[in-house]
Parts: structure tokens; C-alpha cells; sequence
């Protein structure tokens, strides 16, 4: 059973914004793109492609619509995140403040990995529609990018087991 007290200060846990820096970074990026490919973009957008071409087209501002109501929901997900995991960690005094710190810090940045995907397709439609620039496809860049997030998951992983049977062998070895 898990022990709640309010008087172990030492173990309380606090929301800290490295918890989703990245989202909220991608979120600014996104806007600052936006802002400069704004006007170089035609009225209809095309933004499917099929074999190199474009296939579909959508107003310019449904697209930008689109495109950044996605990243800051991703955004904001990562804040409910963050900051429901920090006030159960509190309550609960669940786990060593380390340990949480970066958990927390890898649960709230995780929504980073679908942003970059957004934000890789968003930067993809405005160079296609501005300069007639096409970059690698989008299904290699998003096996790319949830690779890399597989590999950074794995490395927490083991570095979060290795610390736990630290901790043991010092509580076995007092």
C-alpha cells in the first residue's frame, strides 16, 4: 500500500517546464514557419501528394488551421501530462525525486515525437507550395523519427533499471 503524507517535503514533486520544452518548442517553431511561409503560399494549397504530385488541394488558412491546431493540442496534452503525473506523484509520494524528475521529464516531451512528425508535413506543404521543393517522403520520415524515439525510450529504460538496482544493493548492503 502506498503511504500518503504531506510532511516528507523531500519527495514532493513540481511541475518544471523541461517537462515539455520540447512541445512547446515545436508549438513556437510551427508559428514562427507559419509566419514566414504565410505569404508566399497560393490560396489553394496542395497538401497530398500522389506519386510526387499533388493530388488534393484545401484553402491556405484550413491548412494552417489544421496544422497548428494539431500542434498546440500535442502541446497541451503534454501539459495535462506533466501535470497530472506531477500532482499524483505528489499525493502519492510515489517513487525516489530523481527518478521522477525524469520520468516526468520524458512522459511530458514524448507528444514531441508526433509533433515533429506534424511539423516535418507542414514544412513539407509550404515548400512544395512556395518553392515546388518535395522532401523525402513523409512515411520514411515518420519510421525515422519513432525509431529515434525507441532508441531514446530504450536508453531512459536502462539507465531508470540500472539506477533502481543501485538503490537496492545500497538498501541491502545498510
Amino acid at each position: 500500500m502506498v503511504a500518503i503524507s504531506s510532511e516528507n517535503s523531500e519527495n514532493k514533486a513540481s511541475f518544471r517546464w523541461t517537462y515539455i520544452v520540447l512541445p512547446a518548442a515545436l508549438l513556437i517553431l510551427s508559428v514562427i514557419l507559419t509566419a514566414f511561409f504565410y505569404h508566399l503560399l497560393p490560396d489553394e494549397v496542395a497538401y497530398r501528394f500522389s506519386g510526387g504530385e499533388p493530388s488534393h488541394l484545401y484553402g491556405r488558412g484550413g491548412v494552417i488551421a489544421w496544422v497548428l491546431v494539431l500542434q498546440l493540442v500535442f502541446t497541451l496534452l503534454s501539459l495535462a501530462i506533466a501535470c497530472i503525473a506531477t500532482n499524483a506523484s505528489r499525493r502519492l509520494q510515489i517513487g525516489e525525486p530523481d527518478l521522477n524528475r525524469s520520468l516526468f521529464t520524458i512522459m511530458g516531451n514524448l507528444t514531441a515525437l508526433p509533433q515533429i512528425i506534424v511539423l516535418f508535413a507542414m514544412l513539407d506543404i509550404f515548400l512544395y507550395n512556395a518553392y515546388q521543393i518535395k522532401l523525402i517522403p513523409l512515411w520514411a520520415f515518420a519510421i525515422i523519427i519513432l525509431v529515434l524515439g525507441g532508441v531514446v525510450l530504450g536508453v531512459y529504460f536502462i539507465r531508470s533499471i540500472r539506477l533502481v538496482r543501485r538503490q537496492q544493493g545500497k538498501s541491502l548492503r545498510e
